[in-house]
């Protein structure tokens, strides 16, 4: 309590007391030195030199900012969410300090408001306010140190601002949805860049644009290829709710395509290299049993031919004489009574 009396009324003799006011609102504490602070919020832009002719932006600070930031929302998510695995904590994490989310926090907190930049650049470049205030944060640990770094985080910003539980359970990877959206539907899915350069500041820009089984989707512009990709995949998915007939298009496209990918499958040639010419009996045919050579000719023994002539003269019965037909009974009787007594 006494220290910030005490900044009180030094601030009351101080050159920049109103940027003093304002850097006190944003982070809850005096500076103790304000050129680190104006130096976080002079953008490159400005192309600003010291006496020894070396330019002065805030691109170190955002550099220290950066490490600093990921350093204390590591420790506060790791400690917000005790026995949660170490993907949900790196995801939680990159949410709470990425590019859009900084954005917006230096816009609502007033940071832009106080960045010095030419009036092109504050327009056009939709990282300057996430920028700022990560060398806002580089600032704030060389001034007062880490646990000042920690206080403004916890106090200015998750207390009153960000809601670190539905950010830690929201989705925003656009692009992750869009391509688990398109495998199941088993969808063709390209992004296309469509331009990539620099604008007149020397900021990199891209442009892509998505591409479901070739239907033309929606395109986005950014300073990088993820925030560029980001923004496609977002404005696709919601076409995909709204229209109704652009699904209908995807999926004509898809049938086409896969149609066209169908051949017919020819019967696969046989590779046996066995003797097929050889005519082989289906049934097999044992030694001693009956068979037929190649000319048709019965092959019996010695005793069943005697046998089968004797039976050939009884089916001719009807054609002899009665003294034959006599001796004929005669002698099948007798040829009956051996085969009995053999059997």
């Amino acid at each position: 309590m006494l220290v910030n009396i005490i900044d009180r009324v030094r601030l009351l003799f101080q050159k920049d007391k109103e940027l003093y006011a304002s850097l006190y609102s944003i982070i809850g504490f005096y500076p103790h030195n304000i050129t680190y602070y104006k130096t976080a919020l002079l953008h490159k832009s400005i192309r600003h030199r010291n006496n020894k002719g070396k330019p002065i932006n805030n691109e170190r600070l955002e550099f220290l900012g950066d490490a600093v930031l990921d350093c204390a929302v590591g420790d506060i998510v790791y400690r917000h969410f005790p026995g949660k695995r170490e993907g949900f904590l790196t995801n939680t994490r990159s949410k709470l300090v990425q590019r859009e989310t900084l954005n917006k926090l230096a816009k609502e907190m007033g940071i832009c408001d106080l960045i010095l930049s030419s009036g092109r650049s504050n327009t056009h470049n939709s990282y300057l306010g996430g920028n700022a205030f990560e060398a806002l944060v580089g600032a704030l640990y060389l001034d007062r140190g880490y646990n000042a770094c920690m206080t403004f985080i916890q106090k200015r910003i998750l207390a009153q601002m960000i809601n670190i539980d539905k950010v830690a359970y929201r989705e925003v990877n656009f692009k992750s949805k869009l391509i688990e959206w398109t495998q199941k539907n088993k969808v063709k899915l390209e992004f296309r860049l469509i331009k990539g350069g620099k604008d007149k500041d020397g900021n990199p820009v891209f442009s892509y644009q998505v591409l479901l089984e070739s239907v033309c989707g929606c395109s986005g512009d950014g300073f990088s290829k993820k925030e560029s990709q980001q923004k496609a995949a977002k404005d696709t998915l919601d076409k995909l709710k709204r229209e109704p007939q652009f699904i209908d298009e995807v999926f004509k496209a898809k049938g086409e395509r896969t149609k066209m990918e169908e051949e017919p499958v020819n019967d696969i040639p046989n590779t046996d290299e066995s003797q097929t010419f050889m005519r082989i009996s289906d049934t097999a045919v044992s030694d001693d049993v009956k068979h037929e050579t190649a000319f048709r000719e019965r092959v019996f023994s010695e005793k069943e031919s005697a046998a089968s002539e004797e039976r050939e003269m009884v089916m001719d019965i009807d054609n002899v004489s009665d003294h034959d037909r006599e001796n004929i009974i005669a002698t099948a009787e007798r040829i009956a009574f051996e085969e009995e007594h053999e059997e």
